[in-house]
């Protein structure tokens, strides 16, 4: 039950997962006869099983779907039929209005393919059709029209950076602001209501909070495809980007079909808002092609064919500029709006990440329509540490004897976030220090995906050890991960990988071997609280963005 916008229709609909072996195996006068009772007089259903029969079975079936519906009173209905990576299961998709005649009508559907091979078609879907009409037609959907405005956010890496800086900017306006994310519903910066609330109901918990001015949604690929989108559409839409990460899941197996998903939260942004692209991610800026809403896209390349092609289209860019974050509109000269190192979630445009996830959020902000000043000045005191941004490139000073080792902790979870992190490690990384990083996977990705993450952390640092988390083995055993994990590293030559019980005891290990200067990551999920606890409890300090600076010019040289 999708209950708002979705993959399929931009309004609430059912997805069915249908088992065709029964249609695919049948005789082709069995195919036939059922082609004609749904009114495809000339179908050629080709022989059982072939690739014929499936394209066939897509054909049919969606026709079969509005068969139903048309002879139980429906006078039209929308159905979208798609293949799977399985030749014998196909997803059919239809708008609904009433809940219960709704479900009614997939699971008559279902009962008329196994009809097929008991050659009882003609029956059961006379049968079926008169199951849906007498069944009551139960509650409408409970997608909301949004009463203030609602910047959304999605995207692979970064969703929760961005949601958190564009809050900081609207709060900075003084606006009353709402949130929804994987961490939980904040409204002005305090948590009303922990857990992962980047589906559907939490853009309805925030919306529900009283005297929200502003809601911003983080908007992630599973809400999307398993409940739909709990709002009618956005003012302001956000892509941060599209990576590997969650393939092989609910259907979703490469990143054109990732994309796709990620496409609906531009697609409901209403013809008045803006969709803010990354215009440096091809898959992102192909959903211009989708649009209702004007294009503004972010790029830290000013001379980016995505600037130049947008402008055209008379939309918006923000780029940097002679070290600068700009805004470009056609026609007119650039205007700069803060430089790249007083920006300190950038670590002075260290982290290539984070200055994207800055590009986006003053994007949005103007977008949404905050003031210029407010949208520097947010910017400007939006800080890296836990106060600001937990959890994210969250950088400290620990205590060694002799001196300090900078301890980075980050819920990077996969390839692209693991590169990112690393790429910070390097360049607060002095002269003849090392890098210790601290492993961690989550047991839903593919064995792939696992693997690259082994070669990644041992190729990029000098040590390395394996911190497990236990609350998202998610079906695999820890030696399943550790197997992986160690043949991903022995790729690039690194062996005998040590293995901790947990995050805190694998940063406990990591930073006693370290020395002053020593850069030691950690990629956090399960245990950020005991991670920060442990800091804190051997006298860690956050990196204030004066340090940070002076870190990143040390390392520099």
């Amino acid at each position: 039950m999708l209950e708002g916008p979705n993959l399929y229709f931009p309004r609430a609909a059912i997805k069915l997962t249908l088992d065709i072996s029964g249609l695919a195996a049948v005789s082709e006068e069995t195919a036939k006869r059922f082609a004609g009772r749904i009114g495809l007089r000339s179908a050629r259903p080709g022989s059982p099983d072939s690739g014929f029969r499936q394209r066939f079975a897509l054909r049919a079936v969606g026709r079969l779907v509005r068969a139903v519906a048309l002879e139980s009173g429906a006078t039209r209905l929308a159905v979208r039929v798609r293949p799977t990576s399985d030749p014998h299961r196909i997803v059919v998709a239809y708008p609904w209005r009433h809940r219960t005649r709704a479900q009614e009508m997939g699971r008559a559907v279902a009962d008329v393919l196994d009809a097929v091979l008991t050659g009882d078609v003609d029956e059961a879907v006379g049968a079926a059709a008169a199951r849906v009409a007498d069944t009551e037609p139960g509650p409408a959907p409970t997608t909301l029209t949004p009463r203030v405005p609602v910047v959304a956010v999605t995207g692979t890496n970064g969703k929760t950076t961005t949601s958190r800086m564009i809050a900081h900017l609207a709060r900075t306006d003084g606006r009353h602001v709402g949130w929804s994310s994987t961490d939980g519903i904040y409204v002005d910066g305090e948590l009303v209501e922990a857990g992962d609330f980047s589906g559907p109901s939490g853009a309805g918990r925030v919306l529900a909070q009283p005297g929200v001015q502003l809601a911003v949604t983080e908007t992630a690929r599973g809400g999307i495809l398993l409940k739909g989108i709990g709002l009618t559409r956005n003012d302001v839409s956000v892509v941060t980007n599209v990576t590997a990460d969650h393939l092989g899941l609910h259907g979703i197996d490469t990143l054109e079909q990732l994309a796709e998903v990620k496409g609906v939260v531009p697609r409901i942004t209403r013809s008045s808002g803006w969709a803010v692209l990354n215009g440096d991610d091809p898959r992102v800026l192909a959903m211009r092609a989708t649009l209702r809403a004007r294009p503004w896209v972010f790029s830290r390349d000013s001379a980016s064919p995505a600037v130049r092609a947008v402008l055209d289209d008379g939309g918006r860019a923000t780029t940097l500029i002679d070290g600068w974050i700009s805004v470009i509109a056609p026609d007119a000269d650039p205007d700069p709006l803060i430089e790249l190192v007083d920006v300190p979630m950038t670590l002075s445009g260290l982290s290539h990440f984070n200055v994207e996830n800055a590009l986006a959020a003053a994007s949005a902000g103007l977008a949404i329509g905050l003031p210029r000043a407010a949208v520097v000045e947010g910017l400007r005191t939006f800080a890296p540490g836990p106060e600001h941004n937990r959890g994210r490139m969250n950088i400290f000073s620990v205590p060694r004897p002799g001196g300090a080792a900078t301890v980075i902790i980050d819920n990077a979870h996969n390839e692209a976030s693991l590169e990112a992190l690393t790429e910070v490690m390097a360049g607060l990384r002095p002269e003849g220090s090392r890098l210790l990083l601290g492993l961690g996977a989550v047991g839903d990705r593919t064995d792939e995906l696992i693997t690259a993450l082994g070669e990644i952390g041992a190729r990029a640092s000098d040590v390395v050890a394996i911190g497990h988390k236990k609350k998202y083995l998610r079906g695999r055993t820890e030696a399943e991960l550790e197997d992986l994990l160690r043949a991903g590293a022995e790729s690039v030559g690194v062996a005998h990988v040590p293995a901790y019980p947990t995050e805190v005891d694998c940063l406990a290990a990591l930073v006693g071997q370290a020395l002053p200067g020593d850069v030691v990551g950690l990629m956090t999920h399960a245990e950020q609280d005991g991670v920060f606890a442990w800091i804190a409890e051997h006298d860690g300090t956050v990196d204030s963005p004066d340090v940070l600076r002076e870190k990143v010019r040390a390392a520099a040289g």
